[in-house]
């Protein structure tokens, strides 16, 4: 049992014991599928927590200079790069050390095709299979007017020449009949390049750390494809299945307002700020013992603490067996994927402290954040 007297609020908490289960069943699925699963930094990008992940996985994707150095500091292994785009003042140091690369369109990749192979990095292209279960249109990168991968219209009937591998990014959160139908839209519109690659990469969105995921369907799936294309290196890049449900934000409730309607709980976190997604997506986070309010029940409604008049959880209200106080906590379940990485100091918000709760049940205040973080963000 964790005792929330002795973490600072906010802040976000990591349960270590949580990681190395998730760790320990992507682990076994690489190993019974045959296939290679690397961290997305994207979703994950907590290094203190490096050490363990690195006893499961070999290697990184990076998707921008900052997560590639960090790759290369804090995890080594192999390390995939993919970027929307390359810029030429950034390539040189962004392609360091790096084993794999991902070009968004042909044009990025004639521009530093002669620089990737000079430095012996393994090059491939992205494509779009133009097909994705995702419905939140933030969130599917391959509608027909996505600007992430190349179409098999554009692609044409043979690869440029040095091109190793493709790359393919179409899934959010979704189950194995996802990944499924997208093996089937690749043979149909990509199927003949396949011979003549030696790896692809299926992205990530693949959430087989879930409770209700077919983790025995993903196995098959994989290896039909597999026994179809025995030469093909596979690779899998989840960022949230590795932290799916590893931790939680910790906030308190500062303040209680009246409404004609529920009574807003003020917090000392931010929607805006510091849950991103909630508002992006949208969807609406659990609260540990709380739940929908049915009719009649007094509710509550989570209100962040900026100035935006939109900071407030508005996908649906709470409801408590114990009337919410004032220095109550509030604890946001599966907070540490993608939320903690997105997070932002705005309007001058101070950001959640980091912290693990270790297997043997020990807490470690990892870093807390002062006025310097927001003032060197701006100048």
């Amino acid at each position: 049992m964790i005792d929330y007297s002795q973490i600072p609020s906010p802040c976000y908490v990591l349960e270590e014991q949580k990681l190395i289960q998730n760790l320990e069943l992507i682990d076994s699925i690489q190993q019974r599928a045959g296939i290679t699963v690397i961290l997305a930094l994207k979703g994950f990008a907590m290094y203190r927590a490096f050490p363990i992940i690195k006893q499961y996985l070999r290697g990184t994707t990076a998707s921008s200079l900052c997560e590639a150095r960090l790759a290369r500091e804090e995890f080594g292994g192999e390390l995939h790069l993919y970027c929307p785009v390359y810029q030429e003042k950034e390539f040189p140091e962004v392609i360091q050390e790096a084993t794999h690369i991902s070009f968004n369109s042909l044009g990025q990749w004639e521009q530093f095709k002669a620089k990737t192979l000079a430095a012996r990095i393994s090059p491939g292209l992205r494509i779009n299979p133009e097909y994705s279960p995702v419905k939140q249109d933030i969130y599917n990168p391959a509608s027909a007017l996505s600007r992430l991968g190349i179409r098999a219209d554009v692609l044409g009937d043979k690869l440029p020449e040095g091109i190793e591998g493709l790359h393919c990014h179409n899934l959010c959160e979704s189950d194995s009949h996802a990944l499924a139908n997208t093996l089937e839209r690749i043979e149909t519109l990509f199927g003949y390049h396949l011979n003549h690659i030696s790896w692809l990469n299926l992205g990530g969105g693949h959430l087989m750390t879930a409770k209700n995921y077919d983790v025995e369907h993903l196995i098959q799936v994989i290896t039909r494809f597999k026994n179809k294309y025995p030469h093909l290196d596979i690779y899998l890049e989840p960022g949230s299945a590795v932290a799916w449900e590893t931790g939680l934000l910790r906030s308190t409730v500062i303040d209680l307002m009246e409404t004609p309607g529920p009574i807003i709980a003020m917090l000392d976190v931010s929607f805006t700020a510091h849950m991103p997604d909630c508002l992006e997506m949208p969807y609406k986070p659990r609260i540990q013992n709380a739940r929908d309010p049915q009719a009649e029940e007094p509710r509550y409604r989570m209100g962040g603490l900026t100035c935006l008049a939109g900071d407030f959880m508005g996908m649906g209200d709470y409801y408590f067996a114990k009337p919410l106080q004032i220095g109550d906590t509030i604890l946001f379940e599966d907070m540490i994927h993608y939320t903690m990485v997105k997070t932002s100091m705005f309007n001058g918000i101070k950001h959640p402290a980091i912290a693990i709760v270790r297997s043997n049940g020990n807490f470690q205040l990892v870093r807390e954040f002062d006025y310097f973080d927001y003032k060197n963000r701006l100048s």
